[in-house]
C-alpha cells in the first residue's frame, strides 16, 4: 500500500519537524491539494509551495488540482515539479478533453490521474482507464479536510478494480477523504492501491499513523 500524507492538514507552525518525520516514515508519496476557490470553495497552495517541498523531501509529489482550468494549471504544477497530476473529470466539458489533457501530461513524463466526486456517475471513468495512470476516488466532498468517509466509496473502488482487471490495465486506485486505520483497511480490501490521509497522519504520531495504513 502506498501512503500519501496530505499536506493540507500539516501543522505549519511545525513544518520542518513534520516534514522530517514524513521523510523518516514509510510514506512514499506526498499529496498536494490545489484549490482555486472556484471549483471548490477553498483556496490553498500555489506552485512556489510545491517547489519548496521539492527541496525538503524526496517523496513523490502527488498533485491533485481542484480547479476550473486544469489545462492551464497542469503545466504550472508540472513545471514546479509535480510527478503525478490528477485533475477532475467534472472540470472539463467532455471525455475527449479529458483524454487530450491526460495525453499531454503523460507526454511530459508525468503520471496522469483522473479524480471523480462522490456524486458523479462512475461509468464516465470507464472509457478513460486506458488513457490514465491513476483514478482518485473522492470519499468525501472535495474542498476541505477532516470530513467523514462516505461508505458508498467502497463499492466504487470495487467496481473500478473490476474494470481495471478486466482490461488488464496498469492503473492505480487512490482514495482521499476520511482515511484512518479502519477506513484505510476497508479501502485496501476493496482494491485501493494508494491512501491519502491528512488529519489522521498529522494529528497523531506521524510514523505510527503511516505504518497503520501500510
Amino acid at each position: 500500500m502506498i501512503v500519501a500524507p496530505s499536506i493540507l492538514s500539516l501543522d505549519y507552525s511545525q513544518m520542518e519537524k513534520q516534514v522530517k518525520e514524513l521523510n523518516e516514515s514509510n510514506a512514499k508519496w506526498l499529496h498536494f491539494d490545489v484549490m482555486d476557490g472556484h471549483f471548490v470553495p477553498n483556496l490553498t497552495f500555489g506552485p512556489d509551495i510545491l517547489k519548496a517541498y521539492r527541496k525538503m523531501t524526496s517523496l513523490l509529489l502527488d498533485v491533485h488540482i481542484m480547479v476550473d482550468d486544469p489545462v492551464f494549471f497542469a503545466d504550472v504544477f508540472m513545471d514546479a515539479g509535480a510527478e503525478v497530476i490528477t485533475f477532475h473529470i467534472e472540470a472539463l466539458n467532455n471525455i475527449e478533453e479529458c483524454i487530450q489533457l491526460a495525453q499531454h501530461i503523460r507526454s511530459r513524463g508525468v503520471k496522469a490521474g483522473i479524480s471523480i466526486k462522490p456524486k458523479t456517475d462512475l461509468v464516465l471513468i470507464k472509457e478513460l482507464l486506458a488513457e490514465i495512470d491513476l483514478v482518485l476516488v473522492m470519499s468525501v466532498e472535495p474542498g476541505f479536510g477532516g470530513q467523514s468517509f462516505i461508505p458508498e466509496s467502497l463499492e466504487r473502488i470495487q467496481t473500478l478494480k473490476k474494470w481495471i482487471n478486466e482490461k488488464n490495465l496498469n492503473v492505480l486506485i487512490e482514495v482521499d477523504g476520511g482515511i484512518n486505520q479502519e477506513t484505510g483497511k476497508l479501502c485496501k480490501d476493496a482494491g485501493a492501491d494508494v491512501l491519502v490521509a491528512g488529519s489522521y497522519v498529522f494529528k497523531n504520531d506521524i510514523k505510527e499513523a503511516v505504518d497503520s495504513l501500510c
